[in-house]
C-alpha cells in the first residue's frame, strides 16, 4: 500500500448532495401518498390508473437511494463545480418560472401558462431569445395538452388557448 493510500481521508459527507438525494425521496413519498388517493374501478384489470404513478415511485426511490450514497461518499460533484458561486438571479428566474406556471394555470390555462413557465426558464438559462423561446413553448405545451387531452382524455388545464384550438378543430372536422 502506498504512503498516499495509507493518510487518503474518508470521504467527507456532502450535505447538499445529500439533502437533493433526502428531497427526492420525500418527493417519491408525496407520489406514493396521491397515487393511494387515485380511486381504482374494480373494472380495470391489472392495467389501472395507478401502475405509471407507481413506476415513476419506484424510479425516484431507486435515484434518491444513489443519490444518498453517493452523497455518503463524497458527493457526485467535481471540486471545480463545488467553487463555482451559485447564480441565484438564474435559480430566481426559473423558480419564477416554476410559480408562475402554479399560479396561472387555473385562469389561464395549460397553454400559456406552460409557455410563461417556458421563457422564464429559458432565460434564466441563459438565453435571449424570447420569442424564439415562447414558439417553442407553445409547440410542446400543445403537444403536450393535445397528448394528454385527446389521446388520454385527461384535462390538464383548458383555458382560452385550447378552447379556440378545439373549436376550430370542431369546425374543420365539421363537429360544431
Amino acid at each position: 500500500m502506498s504512503t498516499s493510500e495509507q493518510h487518503a481521508s474518508p470521504p467527507r459527507l456532502a450535505l447538499p448532495e445529500l439533502l437533493t438525494g433526502v428531497g427526492l425521496l420525500a418527493c417519491a413519498g408525496a407520489v406514493a401518498w396521491q397515487t393511494l388517493a387515485i380511486p381504482v374501478s374494480p373494472l380495470y384489470s391489472k392495467v389501472g390508473p395507478t401502475v405509471f404513478p407507481y413506476i415513476t415511485m419506484a424510479g425516484m426511490i431507486v435515484l434518491s437511494l444513489l443519490l444518498v450514497l453517493a452523497a455518503l461518499r463524497g458527493g457526485w460533484q467535481p471540486q471545480e463545480e463545488k467553487e463555482t458561486p451559485t447564480d441565484w438571479k438564474a435559480m430566481g428566474l426559473v423558480a419564477a418560472g416554476l410559480v408562475a406556471n402554479l399560479a396561472l394555470i387555473q385562469p389561464l390555462g395549460f397553454t400559456a401558462a406552460s409557455v410563461i413557465m417556458f421563457v422564464l426558464v429559458c432565460f434564466g438559462f441563459g438565453s435571449r431569445h424570447p420569442l424564439r423561446d415562447a414558439m417553442l413553448g407553445l409547440v410542446l405545451a400543445l403537444a403536450a395538452y393535445f397528448g394528454f387531452a385527446k389521446a388520454l382524455g385527461v384535462n390538464i388545464g383548458a383555458g382560452l388557448i385550447e378552447n379556440q384550438l378545439n373549436a376550430l378543430i370542431g369546425a374543420v372536422l365539421g363537429r360544431g
